[in-house]
């Protein structure tokens, strides 16, 4: 299994999507992780006891709040943290080798991977990479953000420049999409070789 990282408004869809182009499996950590949250599960009952007003009437967690919540408060974060990320890590790594014993060649789509130290049990990582004025330009368009919000955001992460630094491959998506296929593309051919 490879990883595929960058920071929040970096493009790691973009990069996904032309991975998924070339046959490859892209597991999404985001979409595990509202998985591991919905009603009734494990995860949603850890949400429900530490976090219970993101609960809402039809028993979901509001996502909104919650993210409100953790931006906030570093010490609610890494609590939510603690229960998120090794659910969804158990997931990915079953999931991940399920698909590699069918012959697939799996991407695992991960915004927090250094975070949680996944380096370490994955093959190599590919970081999508922009300067942090672009990505901060990026997230306040994309996601009708202040410039105060969007920073909160932004370093909730480790920073783009320690992420390029710690990659094995680091596409940088600042030009045009035809150049960051380009890059993909050489990416890719060294995988399938």
């Amino acid at each position: 299994m490879r990883g595929l990282t960058g920071s929040i408004a970096t493009g790691k869809s973009t990069v996904a999507k032309i991975l998924r182009q070339h046959g490859a499996v892209v597991i999404d950590s985001d979409q595990i992780a509202k998985e591991v949250i919905e009603p009734g599960t494990d995860g949603w009952i850890e949400v429900k006891k530490h976090f219970p007003e993101v609960i809402g009437l039809d028993q979901k967690v509001n996502r909104k709040k919650l993210a409100e919540i953790i931006f906030d408060n570093i010490k609610r974060r890494r609590l939510l943290e603690g229960i998120i990320h090794p659910l969804v890590i158990t997931r990915i790594k079953a999931e991940g080798r399920y698909l590699e014993n069918l012959g697939k060649i799996v991407f695992v789509d991960m915004p927090l991977l250094y975070e949680t130290n996944s380096q370490l049990w994955l093959e190599e990582v590919w970081v999508v990479y922009i300067p942090l004025k672009l990505q901060l330009q990026r997230l306040m368009i994309r996601d009708n953000l202040s410039e105060s919000e969007a920073l909160k955001r932004i370093n909730a992460q480790i920073s783009i420049e320690e992420k390029r630094k710690l990659a094995d491959y680091v596409i940088d998506n600042s030009g045009s999409l035809d150049n960051t296929k380009e890059q993909v593309d050489k990416l890719w051919y060294q995988v399938i070789r």
